[in-house]
């Protein structure tokens, strides 16, 4: 073993020998040399390199995570700063008719077809019933009953929801609902079919409904089905995963109450002239 090491020790020391001779007999046979060792100089550098960055991950890694840490305690900073906001603020987080509250999820039921969410934010921060509970990922749910300080909503993970939504900036219009099976699917159904779509176009909420504003981006259309020859139904994969949502914001559309009422006083009239 040893007279081996010892003989491949000797060749590669007469082969170094070697090459510094023929480097030293011409200028040809020196220039060739110089090119040799450049590019043996620079293989052994880039490896060396790749060897001290694989290395250094660990170190790259830990200071990803201390950056990740720090900007999600400022972003949890901000949120509870927000959701501790005295209700005086409320007003000024107003846009085309909505009110805008910041809520955090205390509760939640996620294993039924009836699934619902317990917010932290009640009558006392202007919550009012038929308030609609988004993210800026979609649609999350709409309040269905309200306490002093918080309220109980109807989760869109729910066989009984149905949100008004909009196939692309112009498409058509139809009931978007849970599927019933997985945190981020959902059905859009009665597209006419000569509404042409493409897998991979965004769902927004209509505006047509007087809970959620327009244009709130919910998800992206999949595979179809033909329903009795004459509507589609969609398969769309929602933006917001269900399943890791805890701070949302509550919108109120601030005049609901006038809608209800015109509504109810057209209602009045068509029923008199029934008569």
């Amino acid at each position: 073993m040893t007279s081996t090491i010892l003989t491949i020790v000797v060749f590669i020391f007469l082969e170094i020998a070697s090459l510094l001779l023929l480097s030293h007999n011409n200028q040809l046979q020196r220039l060739w040399f110089m090119r040799i060792s450049h590019g043996f100089s620079a293989k052994v550098w880039g490896v060396t390199q790749k060897v001290n960055d694989y290395f250094s991950l660990k170190q790259q890694n830990e200071k990803l995570a201390l950056e990740n840490g720090r900007l999600t305690s400022e972003v949890r900073s901000l949120r509870m700063a927000l959701n501790e906001a005295d209700s005086t603020f409320l007003p000024e987080l107003k846009e085309n008719g909505f009110m805008y509250v910041p809520a955090t999820i205390v509760k939640s039921n996620r294993k039924s077809q009836h699934n619902y969410l317990i917010l932290d934010k009640g009558s006392a921060d202007g919550i009012r019933q038929n308030s609609g509970v988004i993210t800026s990922n979609g649609v999350i749910g709409i309040v269905d009953a309200v306490s002093q300080h918080y309220c109980y909503a109807i989760s869109f993970e729910n066989t009984e929801v149905n949100v008004s939504a909009r196939l692309g900036d112009e498409g058509a219009v139809g009931p978007l609902s849970w599927d019933g099976m997985t945190s981020d699917g959902a059905v859009l159904k009665e597209i006419p079919l000569q509404y042409k779509f493409n897998p991979g176009d965004t769902v927004y909420t209509s505006g047509y409904s007087s809970i959620f504003p327009s244009d709130i981006p919910i998800g992206v259309t999949g595979s179809s089905r033909i329903i009795n020859g004459a509507t589609n139904e969609i398969k769309v994969k929602m933006f917001q995963d269900h399943q890791a949502v805890r701070y949302v914001t509550i919108v109120r559309n601030t005049k609901l109450e006038e809608i209800e009422e015109l509504e109810k006083e057209e209602m009045a009239k068509d029923k008199e002239a029934k008569r």
